[in-house]
């Protein structure tokens, strides 16, 4: 019995030429990428060959965008046939399609065959793989690609220079000119010897392709334009090396497949993986980051998720760094094509990517999801559906409490991204806990030197103790290791607010608003920062966009209520006491007498200092990222006893 290749594998060496569509027949071929499409290094000559394609043919798997990685699996075997033998050992797990990494399914029917020299070292590159010995894995990889010149060879020999990030190594290996015709192996199976048959070597360098020969240009392409997976690759390697230009010309400035009638969110993945398409739209979207194109990374993160609702990377991106707004991101999680995309786990997915939403609003459809995690999908003690209990604790003042859920978390994994943010601004917000975010703070560096988290909570830890220079440097720090941590943003625009340098704050706010657009807490910041200048129509402007985003927050409908006081425009007493009976009845019941330590008080502008910030940050990427709550306080001497008495009686009527 002969050895075949898995089903679906991403390439088709035997075949290097695309069917013309035109309806003369099956006789005539044109070449995948001629020597003119090699002067350009779009994506376009790829689309071309995808549409292209006779529709009465299937489609090359390679050129497909619909598809994932998975058909370019490691555990391919040799195309070349084998004999079976009965005294040979059977199969190695890695290469069977359906590997069982702990190797106890029993399983004892495994047809017994032959391995040649080629299948031996296929395995041992992809045992090396699996073990991280990745000079390993190249060193074979390489003789491999040698005698058999097969695209799937060279692709998981590119991976692992990318996996040791040799990325111009990989990148040449990915774009130089290849063969489309595999070349006689010089040995037959038992290794023995046989008179080779050298085909003629190809130019080589930045300008190969256009030094190839006209005898050799039939039979010569580049991986880039043979594979859809190959191009994503060499567009990440392009990444690694910082080229933001080249590796956009490489996907593409928009999806090339887009208009194609073949792609779309419609169109469902075939083999249950994540679609290339989609990895394409995301890494766009990070080069369009990369470039300050906000919008344009906007709408690349915004297509990817459309096109398959499994790749996370590009939902974390789009609300966990708060480009969309509150209702924005909400009615966009909500109407994607799960069913159609996967029918069996679409309300799963649904429900998982709602609970990471934030929450000024829909507060029972949050709680009804947290619910049916627990309750439907056991994930009780999972630390993402236990970081959303948290997140919304935290939007609710009870800092103790959020603070217990943070600490699991952190104790069943050791650091968790989207926790450790709140987890800080707990331990900035309850004084009795600074001593542990000082050994926090340390740990953390310690541990984990370049994560930008690390330094944050350095800041956050001189913040709590007032040193505002040296908390600044600190966020200066985080923001220049990542600068999409938006917590280290809006705490360095706080500390010039904290020195009163409101000119330099309102810049900074400015700035933040700029990068993370979807998030009403820059301009709110800024018109708090126009009140205490006592320019109130640049307040108004700031405050009324910011509630456009988001009119459930506590501090904003604040400082709005603080500005009409300026205008002298006062709310009636029933307004005034139902909208404040229903922030308190949000807040919690166990709230109100914590209520006038921790919201800010409506009073004048002349006894309002530039630290009053709201001691609380929000479950998303700002969360410690604002003063403590003791900041909020106003000393009494510069409060009138009758705002006192006034905010007492208000309370009162509320309970």
């Amino acid at each position: 019995m002969t050895s075949t290749p898995p089903p679906g594998s991403p390439f088709n060496p035997n075949i290097p030429y695309i069917p013309n569509p035109s309806p003369s027949g099956n006789g005539y071929h044109h070449h995948r990428a001629s020597i003119n499409s090699s002067f350009s290094f779009g994506p376009q000559s790829l689309v071309n060959s995808f549409v292209g394609a006779n529709p009465l043919l299937p489609h090359p798997l390679a050129l497909d965008p619909n598809r994932s990685v998975l058909p370019s699996s490691p555990l391919r075997s040799s195309p070349r046939a084998h004999r079976r033998t009965k005294g040979s050992l059977g199969r190695h797990p890695l290469a069977n399609d359906n590997t069982d990494v702990f190797q106890d399914s029993g399983d004892e029917d495994e047809e017994d065959i032959e391995w040649g020299m080629i299948d031996r070292m296929r395995l041992w590159r992809h045992d090396a793989l699996m073990q991280h010995l990745y000079d390993t894995a190249a060193f074979w990889g390489d003789k491999i690609l040698s005698w058999t010149n097969d695209p799937n060879d060279a692709f998981w020999l590119a991976q692992t220079y990318f996996m040791t990030h040799r990325y111009s190594r990989a990148e040449r290996l990915l774009t130089r000119p290849f063969s489309t015709k595999p070349p006689a192996v010089p040995f037959d199976l038992k290794g023995k010897a046989r008179e080779p048959d050298f085909p003629p070597r190809l130019p080589i360098g930045p300008a190969a392709m256009v030094e190839v020969t006209a005898e050799q240009q039939e039979n010569v392409s580049r991986l880039v334009d043979m594979s859809v997976v190959c191009r994503y690759l060499a567009a990440q390697c392009l990444v690694g090396q910082g080229k933001w230009a080249e590796a956009t010309e490489m996907l593409g400035e928009a999806n090339p497949f887009r208009n194609s009638g073949r792609s779309g969110p419609a169109v469902p993945n075939t083999d249950g993986g994540i679609k290339v398409e989609a990895s394409m739209c995301n890494l766009r979207g990070l080069l369009m980051l990369k470039l300050n194109r906000g919008d344009q990374a906007k709408a690349c993160f915004m297509e990817a998720l459309a096109l398959d609702v499994k790749c996370y990377d590009a939902f974390e991106q789009l609300v966990g760094g708060e480009m969309m707004t509150l209702e924005e991101e909400w009615d966009f999680v909500q109407t994607l094509a799960y069913k159609e995309q996967t029918p069996e786990d679409a309300e799963f997915v649904r429900l998982v990517y709602t609970s990471r939403l934030r929450k000024y609003k829909h507060a029972e459809e949050h709680a009804l999801t947290r619910r049916r995690l627990v309750e439907e999908f056991g994930l009780s003690d999972n630390p993402d559906v236990l970081f959303s209990f948290a997140d919304a604790l935290y939007a609710q003042f009870r800092w103790s409490d959020c603070y217990a859920i943070t600490s699991r978390i952190l104790g069943l994994v050791a650091v968790h991204s989207p926790t450790m943010p709140l987890h800080i601004a707990c331990m900035h917000h309850l004084s009795h806990l600074h001593s542990k975010l000082f050994i926090l703070a340390h740990e953390l560096v310690d541990r984990e030197p370049e994560s930008a988290t690390s330094w944050y909570a350095v800041g956050v830890w001189y913040l709590t103790q007032k040193k505002w220079s040296d908390a600044r440097t600190y966020f200066s720090k985080t923001s220049l290791m990542d600068p999409r941590f938006g917590p280290a943003w809006i705490a360095f625009a706080h500390t010039f607010a904290f020195e009163g340098e409101h000119d330099h704050a309102v810049t900074a706010y400015s700035t933040c608003a700029r990068m993370f657009t979807g998030s009403h807490l820059p301009l709110m910041f800024i018109g708090m920062e126009h009140i205490v200048l006592s320019n109130y129509a640049q307040a108004d402007e700031a405050l009324n966009a910011a509630n456009a985003m988001c009119d459930g927050d506590p501090l904003l409908i604040n400082e709005r209520g603080v500005m009409a006081f300026n205008h002298g425009r006062c709310l009636p007493r029933s307004t005034f006491h139902n909208r404040l009976g229903g922030l308190i009845r949000r807040v919690g019941a166990d709230t109100p007498t914590r209520w006038p330590c921790s919201a800010p008080r409506l009073q004048s502008h002349k006894s309002r200092k530039p630290r009053r910030r709201l001691g609380r940050l929000r479950g998303s990427i700002w969360a410690p990222a604002c003063a403590s709550s003791a900041s909020l306080k106003r000393r009494a001497s510069r409060m009138s006893r009758c705002w006192r008495s006034t905010l007492a009686a208000l309370l009162r009527w509320v309970s």
